[in-house]
Order: C-alpha cells, then structure tokens, then sequence
C-alpha cells in the first residue's frame, strides 16, 4: 500500500508516452486538425515536447503502401516526406523487435488479423503507450482494456 509521502509516485495517463496510430503521424505531418478532438491534439503536443511521443516503424511501411496505391498523395517523393516526417521535434521511431513481432501474434483478447494494427497495439501494449487513434477496431480493442487510447 502507498502512503501520503512516501515519495513513491504511481504512474498516471498523462506520464505514459504517446504512440501515434498512422493516420495520426500523417494529419499531424499535415497539419489536417478537424479529424479529432482539440484536447487529443494537446496530449500528442505535450507529448512531443516532453519527447515522449512514439511511431512504430510499420508507420512507415503504411505510409510507402498507402503512396504506392495512389491512396495517399504526398507531394514529394515518399523517401524524402517520410525523412523529413521523422524528424519531427519529440517524435521516437520505435523498431520492430522480436519482442514486439512475437506479442502481435499473441494480443489478449479479441482483435482483427491486419498485421500493421496488430503491430501498432502490440507496441503500444510493451512500451506501455497510449495510443492516439481513430480507428474503430483499435478502440473496440481498448474497450476490452488490453490497451489505451487518447
């Protein structure tokens, strides 16, 4: 049990880091605001000026589908937009490691086959993220409480 003082702190919300769901690191690339909620554009600001603010690197591999589908229009070439998307203030590229491929084949719960999202909730679940997201299969996952979005 925690005591008043005792200097222990439990971690809240607004301590865990940030991870960007794809559709959010490009409106945030594209300054595109009216596809969600002011007060969850704050919490990915505070975010990125904390460096607390995460991609997964399937992020990128969307991106390059999306552009080589003609399903994302991104006025430059693709190498060069996601250079310079990535080197965006606070935001940390989180690799695909073996521990993040083995867990996206092992999500708790119910959740969708799509490989990239399994992805995205697997490393939001091992870096302890919350998950900025529109997507309604990502936030059907949070409802059962196996990950947490803004």
């Amino acid at each position: 049990m925690l005591r008043r003082g005792s200097g222990i702190r439990m971690k809240t919300d607004d301590d865990r880091p940030v991870l960007l769901d794809t559709h959010y690191w490009v409106w945030q690339q594209f300054g595109i605001r009216q596809n969600s909620s002011p007060a969850t554009w704050k919490v990915i600001e505070d975010a990125a000026a904390s460096g607390a603010l995460l991609l997964s690197v399937i992020s990128i591999w969307e991106v390059g589908l999306l552009d080589s589908k003609g399903r994302l229009e991104l006025f430059q070439p693709c190498e060069q937009w996601v250079h310079e998307a990535l080197a965006t203030p606070g935001l940390t590229l989180i690799p695909l490691t073996p521990e993040i491929a083995i867990h996206s084949t092992r999500l708790p719960g119910s959740f969708h086959p799509d490989a990239a999202d399994r992805i995205i909730a697997a490393t939001a679940r091992i870096t302890g993220a919350r998950l900025a997201t529109c997507d309604r299969a990502m936030i059907a996952y949070a409802r059962q409480r196996h990950i947490t979005v803004c």
